[in-house]
């Protein structure tokens, strides 16, 4: 599972701009937009703009070196939206359906990203690439996380009207939102607000 420590820069049409770490390259391709009634929230609209959110992404890579053609774009939301079923039923104690499961095999069928070490002992991929291997590198890093020892801690977010997903690899395992800044700060807001409230209740 990719875990390099970075973070989305998320923008959201209500409130402020924050930093989301969903822990795991997979997870970072959800907010990517959704299937469904979740579908307006569509960024992929053409091969660059994958290109662009890679360059975003934990892995960093450089988008005027990545190549994607059509059949790839849509490749990709395939796979984010069969990564979407899977997280939802995870988190809601179902079973993995078959026809995501088999998806996510697909994609990682193919030969991944092709790491690299420079002189400084840091860690990149070699460039240019396709497509394809992106989202094998992707759907790979999903086997070892719905398989792995944090399955059980795939999350969403703890705010009612957040639906972010995040794995929680801290130590203690008691992570509840998906960005301290934004849904953590809100009901800690919330929380102060109702407490004064009882506090002025004359009853």
């Amino acid at each position: 599972m990719t875990r390099d420590t970075t973070g989305l820069p998320m923008r959201p049409l209500h409130g402020s701009p924050f930093v989301f770490d969903p822990g795991a390259l997979c997870l970072e391709l959800l907010v990517t937009g959704a299937p469904g009634a979740y579908a307006h929230y569509e960024i992929l609209h053409g091969p660059r703009d994958l290109a662009d959110w890679l360059a975003l992404s934990r892995l960093r890579l450089d988008p005027d070196l990545v190549g994607v053609t059509e059949a790839e774009l849509r490749a990709a939301r395939r796979l984010r939206d069969s990564l979407w079923r899977l997280a939802d039923a995870r988190t809601g104690g179902r079973p993995l359906p078959p026809e995501d499961v088999a998806e996510v095999n697909l994609a990682a069928s193919h030969p991944p990203l092709v790491p690299a070490m420079d002189a400084g002992a840091g860690r990149s991929w070699v460039q240019p690439a396709g497509a394809t291997a992106v989202l094998s590198t992707i759907a790979r890093d999903a086997v070892d996380l719905f398989t792995g020892d944090h399955a059980d801690r795939i999350r969403e977010c703890g705010s009612h009207d957040c639906r972010l997903v995040f794995v929680d690899t801290s130590r203690p395992g008691r992570r509840r939102w998906c960005s301290m800044e934004r849904c953590g700060n809100r009901q800690k807001v919330r929380a102060l607000r109702a407490r004064r409230e009882g506090a002025e209740d004359p009853r």
